[in-house]
């Protein structure tokens, strides 16, 4: 599956964009092919929790979480809400046996536009390997 000109991406990938160089690169050479970004509506609720997390564990202070969050924000990503989602995405979670819905939704989505998913969640990329899921793109 790939629809070439557009991909989707999880909290993960965004949350290595705005902390990681090399995500960044990712981000600007997809930015200068005009790769449309897309991402189900609750991509911004995870990644403020994510950013969080980072503040909880003592990796990044206050100030470091609300500039990064902002940058996050600013990121051209399309979300996408279609309430077919969620049927399909309780139907992914339960096949692939994932430990919740949310990584499923933004497999449901890719699914849906046939596209791409790329995502930084290792466990995730890993769980979905004995399935051969060839659409779901790991980075580092």
């Amino acid at each position: 599956m790939s629809n070439s000109s557009a991909l989707c991406i999880d909290a993960s990938v965004v949350i290595r964009i705005v902390t990681s160089d090399a995500a960044t690169n990712l981000w600007e050479s997809w930015m200068a092919d005009e790769i449309k970004i897309v991402a189900p509506s609750l991509l911004y609720y995870e990644v403020t929790n994510g950013l969080y997390r980072y503040y909880k564990a003592g990796i990044y202070p206050p100030e470091a979480v609300e500039t990064t969050l902002r940058a996050a924000l600013a990121l051209p990503i399309e979300l996408v809400t279609v309430s077919d989602l969620h049927p399909r995405a309780k139907e992914i979670a339960m096949r692939y046996n994932l430990p919740a819905t949310y990584d499923a939704h933004y497999l449901a989505l890719a699914e849906w536009m046939e596209i791409d998913l790329w995502t930084a969640d290792t466990k995730l990329v890993n769980s979905l390997k004995p399935f051969k899921v060839k659409w779901v793109k790991g980075i580092e």
